[in-house]
C-alpha cells in the first residue's frame, strides 16, 4: 500500500509499527579511540541509516543489533506501552495534523504536546503539497509525512481508502486541520465522527466556505466594515466551514487596519485558542447539548461550560 511505503521507517520490521508502543532508544557513549579516523565504529554507526533489525517487546528493556556496511553496533532500547496522566487517568491521545502552508498553527500544536500542555502526541503530518512549510518543520521533528490528495501535481499522494487506513493503523484519536485547504473526503469524515476539528480565521459563520481563506479572509473582513473578527474551531462535515462550532474569539477590527496587520492579531490568538480547545479535546471535556451543539467543560469547574 502506497501509504504504508511512505511511513517506513529504517529500523520497523513492518511499514507501519504498533502504534500502542513507545520506543526510547539510548545508545552507548563512544569510548575512546587512539585513532580519530572517522571510520571508527561508533561514527559510522552515527552516520549511517542501514539498521537491518530493530526488536523489542512491551515493558522491556532489550539490547538489539543495527548493522551497517562495516561495523555493528549495540544499543539499549527501553520499551513502553501508552503514556497515561496517572492523576486523571485519561490515556495520551494521538493527534495527526493536516496542513497546506506554512503550518505554524501546527508548530504551535506541537509544542505544546512536547512541552505537556496538551495530553497528546502528534503521530503524523500530512500535507497537501510536499513543499509546504509546515513539512520541513515536520522532517526537521522526525515526523512521518504523508501528502493527500493524490494529484497530476501531486503524484505521491495516497487515496482516501490510504489515508483511512494509515490513520486507523496508527490509532489516530482526532484530526487536526491547521490551514489545510483541501475539501475532507466523506471516508475520512465517516471513519472519525465527532473527531475532526478546523480553524478558520473569522467568526463562523460570517466569512467562510469555498474560497474563503487566508488574506482573503482579512480583506473581505475589513471591506465589510465589520467591527469585530477572529478565529472559529469547528467539527469538520462535507462541506467547507459548516461544521458545529466549537470555539471562538473575538478581535476588534481597528479603524486603520490594514488585511496584513489584521491578520497578525488573529493568528495570534488562533494559535492560543487552538492549543486551548485540543487540551480539553484530548482530556475528554468536550459535552454535545441534545440539539447537537458541542461545548467546552471547564477544568477548574466542573460544573461550568465555554
Amino acid at each position: 500500500m502506497e501509504a504504508q511505503r511512505l511511513l517506513s521507517g529504517f529500523c520497523s520490521p513492518s511499514p507501519i509499527p504498533n502504534a500502542r508502543t513507545q520506543y526510547f532508544v539510548r545508545f552507548p557513549s563512544p569510548s575512546p579511540s587512539p585513532s580519530s579516523s572517522s571510520s571508527s565504529s561508533a561514527a559510522s554507526f552515527a552516520q549511517s541509516h542501514r539498521w537491518v533489525s530493530f526488536k523489542a517487546r512491551p515493558l522491556s528493556t532489550k539490547l538489539i543489533q543495527c548493522r551497517n556496511t562495516a561495523d555493528t553496533e549495540r544499543a539499549e532500547v527501553v520499551v513502553s506501552s501508552d503514556k497515561q496522566d496517572l492523576t486523571s487517568g485519561i490515556r495520551r491521545k494521538k493527534l495527526a495534523v493536516f496542513v497546506s502552508g506554512g503550518g505554524s498553527n501546527f508548530r504551535s500544536i506541537h509544542e505544546a504536546c512536547l512541552n505537556g500542555l496538551i495530553l497528546g502526541d502528534v503521530v503524523v503530518f500530512v500535507a497537501s503539497k510536499q513543499g509546504c512549510g509546515g513539512a520541513d518543520y515536520a522532517r526537521e521533528k522526525g515526523l512521518p509525512i504523508m501528502v493527500f490528495p493524490k494529484t497530476k501535481l501531486e503524484p505521491d499522494g495516497i487515496s482516501p481508502a490510504d489515508l483511512v487506513a494509515t490513520l486507523r493503523g496508527l490509532e489516530v484519536d482526532f484530526v487536526l486541520l491547521a490551514g489545510y485547504l483541501k475539501l475532507i473526503p466523506v471516508e475520512l469524515i465517516q471513519a472519525y465522527p465527532r473527531s475532526i476539528l478546523n480553524i478558520h480565521p473569522s467568526l463562523l459563520p460570517a466569512f467562510g466556505g469555498k474560497g474563503h481563506y487566508g488574506m482573503k479572509v482579512h480583506k473581505a473582513v475589513i471591506a465589510s466594515g465589520a467591527r469585530y473578527t477572529g478565529p472559529t474551531i469547528h467539527f469538520v462535515d462535507e462541506h467547507y466551514d459548516t461544521g458545529r462550532i466549537l470555539a471562538q474569539r473575538v478581535v476588534p477590527v481597528l479603524a486603520k487596519d490594514t488585511a496584513e496587520e489584521l491578520a497578525a492579531r488573529v493568528l495570534r490568538e488562533e494559535h492560543s485558542l487552538y492549543v486551548e480547545v485540543i487540551t480539553a479535546v484530548c482530556e475528554e471535556r468536550i459535552v454535545w447539548r441534545e440539539d447537537g451543539v458541542p461545548i467546552i467543560r471547564s477544568k477548574e469547574n466542573p460544573n461550568e461550560y465555554g
